[in-house]
């Protein structure tokens, strides 16, 4: 009997295991993203036009105007800010003023109005 051959074939067998494994890991994660991004499109969104929230700022981004804009999230739902100035980082606690909602109100556009 060869032990090299079975060796091989072992370690081939392992090999295939793990690969299944974190695929099988990663898809799960991709699913539940999946559940959790299609169950916030169907609900209403929990921040009103007009009025002015606080939050964290997560990020920075290059909106759709081609400004820089501060985005944060209102109960999971995302906010993105205008005029919000230089001095204001990520993780700052910002109040903003919700002026319009995308399409399909999955996320806002607001007015930066301070630093809380």
């Amino acid at each position: 009997m060869d032990y090299t051959v079975v060796g091989a074939g072992a370690g081939v067998a392992v090999l295939l295991l793990v690969v299944v494994v974190l695929v099988r890991r990663r898809s799960s994660g991709a699913r539940q993203s999946k559940r959790a991004h299609d169950a916030a499109q169907k609900r209403e969104p929990p921040v009103a036009l007009g009025e002015t929230y606080e939050f964290g700022v997560t990020e920075f981004a290059d909106h759709h105007s081609g400004d820089r804009v501060a985005v944060g999230k209102v109960e999971g739902f995302v906010v993105f800010t205008e005029d919000v100035p230089t001095r204001v980082s990520e993780g700052d606690v910002i109040r903003a003023t919700v002026t319009s909602f995308n399409r399909d109100e999955t996320s806002a556009d607001a007015i930066f109005e301070g630093t809380a």
